[in-house]
C-alpha cells in the first residue's frame, strides 16, 4: 500500500471520526435539553401546591377512594420512580387526561395546535417582510430621521404590553370601524359549511374552494396575526439593523465601492446576502416566541389555540393539560432552535470548517 493511499485511507477516517462526534455532541444535547425540560415540568408539577387527585375527585371524594386513585397514578411511590415513568409517559406521547375536557391530553393538543400554529407563522410573515426592510433602511440611513423612526418603532414594540395594545386594536378596527371580524377563528354561520381538515383553516378552505369561508378567516385573522407580527418587526428589525451596521463596516464594502457597483447592489446583493445567515437564527427565534409567547393574544382574541387552552386548563387547576402544553411549546422551541443552529452551519462555510 502506498504512503498516498495511507494518507487518503487515514484523512476519510479523520471525516468520518469528526462527522460522528459531530452527529453524537448534537444528539447529546438534544436529549440533555429534552431531560431538562421534563425534569423542570415534573418538578413544577411536584411543587404547586394543587393535588392532582382532588382535582379529579373533587373535595368530597372518600378517603378509599383518593388513597386507590393516588396509587393509579403512581404518586404514592419515591420521587425518582414517579419522574421516570413521567419520562417515559412523556416521550410517548401520554399526559395524562386533561380535567377541563375529560379528553387525553394530546388529543387536545392536536385540536389545538394548528390555530397557534397558523397565528403564530401570519404573524412571523408579517415580521419579517416588514421588519428586513426596515431594519436595512434604517442602517443604511444610520443617525437619520428615517433611522431614529424605525427605532422608536421597536422600542413601542417591546414596551406596550400587548394585551393592552390588542383590546384597543378590537375597540377601533371591530367595534368602531368594523373593518374586520371579531374575536374567534370563523362566524358561527360557516359552522355546518366549514369543515376542518388539517386544523390550518386558510389552508382548509382553500383545500375546499370555499372562498367565501376563507375571507371570513382571513377576517379573523388578520388583527391578531398583524399584532403578534408588529412585535415581531420590532425584534426582526433591530437584529437587522444591528448585523447590516456590522457589515456595512466591513472591508469588503468599501472594496466594493472602489470597484463602482452600485450602493443597491452593495446593500442588498452583498451586505444583507451575509446578514441573512444570523437572521436565519433570529427569525426562528421569534416564530418559536411566537408560538410560546401568544397566550396573551389568543386570550384577547379568544383564538382557539394552545396558549388559549393552557390558561383556561391553569384556571381549572388542570395541571396534566398546562404541563403537556408546556413540555410541547418547549419541544418545538428546542427544535426550532437546533433547526436554526444546523441552518446556520448550512448557511456559513466558516462554521463547517470548525
Amino acid at each position: 500500500m502506498s504512503v498516498t493511499t495511507i494518507t487518503a485511507s487515514g484523512r476519510k477516517n479523520a471525516r468520518i471520526s469528526k462527522w460522528a462526534l459531530g452527529i453524537g455532541s448534537f444528539l447529546l444535547v438534544v436529549i440533555t435539553t429534552y431531560l431538562g425540560l421534563l425534569a423542570v415540568t415534573f418538578f413544577i408539577g411536584r411543587v404547586i401546591p394543587i393535588d392532582p387527585v382532588l382535582a379529579i375527585l373533587g373535595d368530597r371524594a372518600p378517603a378509599h377512594v383518593i388513597e386507590r386513585t393516588r396509587e393509579e397514578l403512581g404518586l404514592n411511590l419515591p420521587i425518582w420512580q414517579q419522574f421516570i415513568i413521567y419520562v417515559q409517559k412523556a416521550l410517548s406521547g401520554d399526559f395524562g387526561m386533561s380535567v377541563l375536557t375529560s379528553n387525553p391530553v394530546m388529543t387536545d393538543i392536536k385540536r389545538v395546535f394548528p390555530a397557534t400554529m397558523e397565528l403564530a407563522t401570519i404573524g412571523t410573515l408579517i415580521g419579517a417582510v416588514f421588519g428586513i426592510p426596515l431594519g436595512v433602511l434604517a442602517a443604511v440611513k444610520r443617525g437619520s430621521f428615517i433611522d431614529q423612526l424605525v427605532r422608536v418603532i421597536g422600542l413601542f414594540g417591546y414596551s406596550v404590553p400587548i394585551f393592552w395594545l390588542g383590546m384597543i386594536c378590537l375597540l377601533i378596527f371591530y367595534a368602531k370601524l368594523g373593518w374586520v371580524a371579531g374575536p374567534g377563528r370563523i362566524d358561527v354561520a360557516y359552522e355546518y359549511t366549514f369543515t376542518p381538515i388539517t386544523g390550518l383553516y386558510m389552508l382548509d378552505a382553500i383545500i375546499q374552494r370555499q372562498w367565501d369561508a376563507l375571507g371570513n378567516i382571513l377576517s379573523h385573522i388578520i388583527l391578531p396575526a398583524s399584532l403578534l407580527g408588529y412585535f415581531s418587526l420590532a425584534y426582526i428589525s433591530r437584529m437587522t439593523r444591528s448585523f447590516m451596521l456590522n457589515e456595512l463596516d466591513q472591508e469588503y464594502i468599501v472594496a466594493a465601492r472602489a470597484k463602482g457597483l452600485s450602493e443597491t447592489k452593495i446593500i442588498w446583493g452583498h451586505a444583507l446576502r451575509n446578514a441573512a445567515v444570523p437572521l436565519v437564527t433570529v427569525i426562528a427565534l421569534s416564530y418559536a416566541g411566537m408560538l410560546e409567547g401568544s397566550v396573551l393574544t389568543e386570550t384577547v382574541f379568544s383564538w382557539p389555540g394552545l396558549g388559549l387552552y393552557i390558561t383556561n386548563s391553569l384556571q381549572s387547576a388542570d395541571m396534566n393539560a398546562v404541563l403537556g402544553g408546556t413540555i410541547i411549546i418547549g419541544s418545538v422551541f428546542i427544535a426550532l432552535n437546533l433547526l436554526s443552529d444546523l441552518l446556520y452551519r448550512t448557511l456559513d462555510p466558516r462554521t463547517r470548517a470548525r
